[in-house]
């Protein structure tokens, strides 16, 4: 079995797969200031739980936009597992024309989306809801074109609460209407009306400017949020990215399927 890992600045979001299957997934809160040895404690009691032994697992594969991160994640695959992951970056078979001015700018979790939904959806825009919200272009022939990123819908909400005085911070609930009577609903309806305005707003100018037919597919951990208000997402895919690291294991382990 391949454990993929995604180590994002909230979370990191792992899964396990037995060729196409995802048997199971897991988050562990990113965490830098955890060891090496304390990860892979978690990590291993949270696999065993869900019936899954680390012996079986045969080879892993790694992104990060979390560098504080890496060398932990790293350390702990090498020392425990016995072998290297493969590590999402510069130099790795994607499958997509990276037609950017500088490829290697581009977060690995943006190439692992596009990836996964260029395979599932075909041209896609990707929008992955995360710490920062990512809108990611992908052609009909494969060609990962760039997109736009925004703020999350976490930070956005933290931002707020921590730059104003007097405004506290809020649960991510949604009222019912965007006229409140209360600062903490005047708030909640400000940030989440607005996160979902910000999101339409953004793909109605990719969809326009692309000038091909798109499926927008949203990821992350708040897709389902956007999702439930938005006019413009056509799916939420939860396991995207996971299935997005799979895929580019297969890929690059192909033909002989050596371990990494």
């Amino acid at each position: 079995m391949i454990l993929v890992i995604d180590i994002g600045n909230t979370n990191i979001k792992i899964g396990v797969f037995d060729g196409d299957v995802l048997v199971d997934s897991l988050r562990l809160a990113s965490a830098s200031r955890k060891t090496a040895d304390e990860y892979y404690m978690s990590l291993r009691n949270l696999l065993e739980i869900k019936g899954i032994s680390v012996k079986s697992i045969t080879g892993v594969i790694m992104s990060s936009v979390n560098p504080a991160l890496n060398y932990t994640i790293d350390h702990l695959i090498t020392y425990y597992f016995g072998f290297s992951p493969m590590i999402v970056g510069s130099g790795l078979k994607t499958g997509l024309n990276i037609r950017v001015d500088n490829p290697k700018e581009v977060g690995a979790d943006r190439i692992v989306d596009s990836v996964a939904a260029y395979r599932t959806y075909g041209a896609s825009i990707v929008i992955d809801c995360g710490t920062a919200t990512t809108f990611n272009a992908v052609s009909p022939a494969g060609e990962f074109l760039g997109g736009a990123i925004s703020f999350g819908l976490k930070s956005s909400a933290e931002a707020l609460g921590n730059s104003a005085a007097k405004l506290p911070n809020v649960e991510y609930n949604k009222p019912p209407q965007v006229v409140n009577r209360t600062t903490i609903t005047n708030m909640q309806a400000g940030i989440m009306y607005g996160y979902c305005g910000m999101v339409d707003y953004i793909v109605r100018k990719m969809k326009a400017e692309l000038k091909f037919p798109v499926k927008v597919v949203a990821t992350g951990g708040f897709s389902e949020i956007v999702a439930a208000e938005s006019k413009v997402v056509d799916v939420v895919d939860r396991t995207l990215t996971l299935r997005g690291l799979n895929i580019l294991y297969k890929l690059n382990n192909e033909p002989t399927g050596e371990r990494q």
